[in-house]
């Protein structure tokens, strides 16, 4: 199989705080680079009472200090969020500190409603997402350490490979003129995930990073002994999906057992759209799912989530996801 990595939103759980998350994604980065997985991603989201990852680069220089040898990235940072010196700066810190072990993916939303994107930048949405290609070449030139008179210390000269994240076929058009690596966001948005991977491949243009388009895909596994149980931690996941489209996310809400029956039809409709690209069951269950699922993308590697109530559950899912490569 092809090579596995961790996507984590070190979620806060009901009842839990973003301490007791936090401590959670050490402990499963810290058994991922057991387990063999390639590398381990944060995700930046900002006003989001579930996920404890809105200061990503902390939370990487936290997992990458207690880890040893996986690699640690952001899954990505938000760049209309930020100005690329500073990322440069943070990143570059992040590999002076932790070298040859540091991946900077770079997502062009805001990563958060409106109102609180405006509060993280003080600039136009639309100005911020529109200058995106401008900025990633301005954070690339940091990195090379051509930016004029401006350095980014640290960051000039250092070696952190840069990732385009999408949902869009924007990102696949950006990150094939760049010749970067293309990371779809499959596990939540996969309308368009193979038109974008058919416009990266086809347009894709060989730069010192890379020599030839590399695709990894985000994947859910829920990865249990039987089917019914992964079904049943499944339903967190399910929660919170309704949850946020109905305009009241919180933090991660226990299973529920019947939790489908629940819902309208154009709940579980939106659901099984936004999560079909999603294992959910057994070991062979899991195999099957990730089997068909590589054969149709032919993704070069995958990154799996699993938003999991119980860390202890998802744990074992990890492992099992594990065995299975």
């Amino acid at each position: 199989m092809i090579p596995l990595s961790v996507l984590d939103l070190s979620p806060i759980v009901e009842g839990g705080d973003a301490a007791h998350s936090l401590a959670n994604t050490l402990d499963l980065a810290r058994h991922a680079e057991q387990w063999g997985y390639r590398r381990y991603w944060l995700a930046e989201h900002h006003n989001m009472p579930g996920i404890a990852s809105a200061a990503t680069s902390i939370v990487i220089a936290h997992v990458a200090q207690g880890t040893r040898t996986i690699r640690v990235g952001a899954g990505g940072i938000m760049l209309p969020n930020h100005s690329p010196l500073a990322i440069a700066e943070q990143f570059g810190t992040l590999e002076s500190l932790f070298p040859g072990r540091i991946d900077l993916g770079l997502g062009r939303a805001p990563g958060s409603d409106g109102l609180t994107a405006r509060a993280l930048r003080r600039s136009a949405l639309a100005d911020a997402a529109d200058a995106f290609p401008q900025d990633v070449l301005e954070l690339i030139a940091y990195f090379r350490g051509d930016a004029g008179p401006i350095r980014a210390v640290p960051g000039a000269g250092l070696p952190v490979p840069i990732w385009i994240l999408g949902s869009s076929t924007f990102g696949a058009q950006l990150a094939a003129a760049l010749g970067l690596p293309y990371s779809f966001a499959s596990h939540f948005a996969p309308m368009q995930m193979m038109q974008a991977i058919e416009i990266y491949r086809a347009h894709f243009r060989p730069s010192a990073q890379l020599d030839r388009p590399y695709v990894m895909l985000g994947f859910n596994v829920f990865a249990a002994d039987t089917d019914e149980e992964a079904r049943l931690l499944f339903t967190s996941l399910q929660q919170a999906f309704v949850n946020l489209r109905r305009g009241t996310p919180g933090p991660l809400p226990p299973p529920v057992p019947g939790f489908e029956e629940r819902l309208t039809p154009a709940e579980r409709a939106m659901i099984a759209q936004a999560l079909s690209s999603t294992a959910v069951g057994s070991p062979e269950t899991v195999r099957r799912g990730l089997e068909a699922f590589i054969a149709r993308t032919g993704a070069d590697e995958l990154i799996v989530t699993s938003q999991m109530f119980d860390h202890a559950a998802r744990l074992k899912s990890f492992e099992i996801t594990a065995s299975l490569a």
